[in-house]
């Protein structure tokens, strides 16, 4: 099959023209009687006894790390469950079920170590509770998207029992709520993100909001009666410590 012309010369102007006019358009010298036929090529369509239907291509579902810091399929279970758990304590509470020294640290645990986790779920201020719970849904989710449930059982619940534990080494009393294990978890998902962001892998984030709620949950563990700041400090110290151990397994995987 013969190349087709990419142009032709007029012999009047000497300009260069397309093959598939007759006139040239700089000077309007007749440049031959007819134009070229156009050669066909591949049919656009298949005979009308040979069509085929072509199924648009399926996209799998996204993989848990196949895009930064979010994973659409996973749903936050966990983290709602601990929240779950949370309001539930407060209603008992407020049917009278049982009273805070029951499971909270209102003083020394003594012979019932079990209260450093539970007092975690046990809160005597709606606005203290909203806002740590607040935290706890939006980094727990965060973390879960990415790491899965049992990361963030584990870090609520050892923030909140290490946060408790150094309230009552330090004889702060007393330390009810969740300020620990929300730091914890905000902690965690910060120190992971900026970590992976020095390995070359930058999320984006705006980490304003989360400074912005890392002071809140400070300011209120200071400003609340029932919040222990030691809590919250002891609580950040173990989310660190977890956030490195993340970022770790992370690249190791």
């Amino acid at each position: 099959m013969s190349e087709p012309e990419l142009f032709v010369v007029c012999k009047n102007c000497s300009s260069e023209v397309s093959p598939y006019v007759t006139e040239c358009p700089y000077c309007g010298q007749r440049v031959r009687k007819r134009a070229p036929k156009i050669e066909k090529g591949l049919p656009l369509e298949p005979p009308a006894g040979r069509r085929r239907k072509i199924k648009p291509p399926a996209l799998p579902k996204l993989r848990r790390g196949e895009m930064p810091g979010i994973a659409p399929d996973t749903r936050p279970r966990a983290t709602f469950g601990l929240i779950a758990l949370s309001l539930l304590a407060t209603l008992a509470v407020a049917a009278d079920a049982f009273l805070l020294f029951d499971a909270g640290v209102l003083g020394p645990v003594g012979t019932k170590p079990w209260r450093l986790v539970t007092t975690a779920f046990l809160h005597d201020n709606l606005g203290y509770q909203f806002v740590s719970l607040l935290a706890v849904a939006i980094f727990g989710t965060h973390l879960e998207r990415r790491f899965g449930g049992l990361a963030v059982v584990a870090i609520f619940l050892l923030s909140a029992t290490a946060g408790a534990t150094l309230s009552e080494a330090a004889d702060v009393y007393p330390a009810l709520g969740a300020n620990g294990a929300a730091l914890g978890l905000l902690c965690a998902w910060l120190v992971e993100d900026r970590r992976a962001r020095g390995r070359g892998d930058d999320r984006d984030n705006d980490l304003l909001g989360v400074y912005v709620m890392a002071a809140v949950l400070l300011l209120l563990s200071l400003a609340t009666r029932e919040a222990s700041v030691a809590a919250a400090v002891g609580g950040a110290a173990v989310g660190s410590l977890a956030g490195l151990m993340l970022a770790t397994f992370r690249r190791q995987g």
